[in-house]
């Protein structure tokens, strides 16, 4: 009976401290290592990829931002500002009824089909689309786009807009449009920031970043990044 307890007791004592180390290695000095050598190493990323202007944060560099007016009275929707240069829908986004003590970003993505809507694998006109589809949402796309970027002298046609610029991310989040998308919103920016064709267009191709590698994935322009640059050049001027 006495082994038995003993036995017991030095089972129970190898235990806990077997737990005690572990808690010590994987718990505290572990995540100290990994944490240090992040902060060490690569310490923007491990900081979430922040962008700053004169000292203070103003986003991420991996997450997109909405460039729109204030609501008016009675608005549910905000308008886009045109001053700005446009990133992609974010259909995806939901809403945030979980915690309302503090602005949360939820990330999601549309959950449509791609020939969500479409008759025939093609997308109705937008006045017999269902307002519930994806085809709806790419033809309203479409039709904002093309008013909001087509200004005296410039004209856009529905064949000239890229897909990243009716359609969102998988997460409603993405920073980056195709450099197709900023050039087509080169001469609006320009005219509404009283600036030339030529400076803003040099504004996008300085802040074109090309393929990963240069094989890998394609050609972006961080939307954030660009509107920085465009707010720096209206200020001089």
């Amino acid at each position: 009976m006495n082994n038995s307890v003993t036995n017991t007791a030095r089972l129970l004592w190898a235990g806990l401290r077997a737990l005690l180390v572990l808690t010590v290695v994987t718990g505290i000095i572990y995540p100290l290592v990994i944490t240090g050598v992040a902060q060490g190493l690569f310490n923007g990323k491990a900081n979430g990829s922040e962008i700053k202007v004169d000292g203070k944060v103003v986003g991420s560099s991996l997450i997109g931002q909405s460039y729109n007016l204030p609501l008016k009275k009675g608005q549910e929707t905000a308008e886009a500002d045109l001053k700005w240069f446009q990133g992609r829908p974010q259909n995806g986004l939901g809403t945030n009824g979980v915690n309302t003590q503090y602005a949360l970003i939820l990330s999601g993505a549309t959950n449509r089909s791609g020939d969500n809507g479409a008759v025939d694998g093609v997308c109705p006109p937008l006045d017999k689309a269902e307002e519930s589809t994806l085809c709806y949402w790419v033809r309203s796309a479409q039709e904002a786009v093309k008013t909001d970027n087509s200004v005296p002298g410039y004209e856009v046609k529905v064949s000239d807009i890229p897909a990243d610029a009716v359609t969102s991310s998988g997460s409603g989040l993405d920073p980056a449009i195709s450099p197709e998308y900023a050039d087509l919103q080169v001469h609006r920016v320009a005219e509404k920031n009283g600036l030339s064709v030529a400076q803003v267009q040099k504004l996008v191709d300085d802040h074109t970043d090309g393929r990963t590698l240069g094989f890998m994935g394609e050609p972006t322009v961080n939307v954030l990044e660009l509107n920085i640059a465009l707010k720096e050049i209206v200020a001089k001027s």
